[in-house]
């Protein structure tokens, strides 16, 4: 079962709410029990964040790469693609917080 701190949202899973929120300190009588519904989306979103997670951060390492492919300076053919790299890989990333952005607010996280 999962549980929600109606302070702070930490979400949490067992049999009962914990004693005390991990996140904020809030006393058990702040959690709310998630409905299996709620339960349920969530389950299925937490794969799809990772990836999305993991989406993000093979961007931000094409973004290095390409930053150290301009410092190199080796042609302006080299540089064109470097820069049209790094501005796909800007792209992918604002994607990807755009897509976690609207599963926080529709509580798929």
């Amino acid at each position: 079962m999962l549980w929600k701190c109606s302070v702070c949202g930490y979400i949490t899973e067992g049999d009962s709410a914990p004693s005390v929120c991990p996140k904020c300190g809030a006393p058990a009588e702040k959690f709310t029990a998630l409905s299996d519904e709620a339960s349920e989306k969530i389950y299925k979103a937490d794969r799809t964040n990772d990836i999305h997670h993991e989406i993000a951060a093979l961007a931000a390492k094409i973004n290095t790469l390409c930053k150290e492919g301009l410092e190199i300076n080796l042609d302006p053919g080299c540089n064109s693609a470097f820069n049209a790299s790094n501005k796909r890989a800007w792209e992918i990333k604002q994607l990807v917080k755009a897509e976690i952005a609207s599963h926080v607010a529709k509580e798929k996280y």
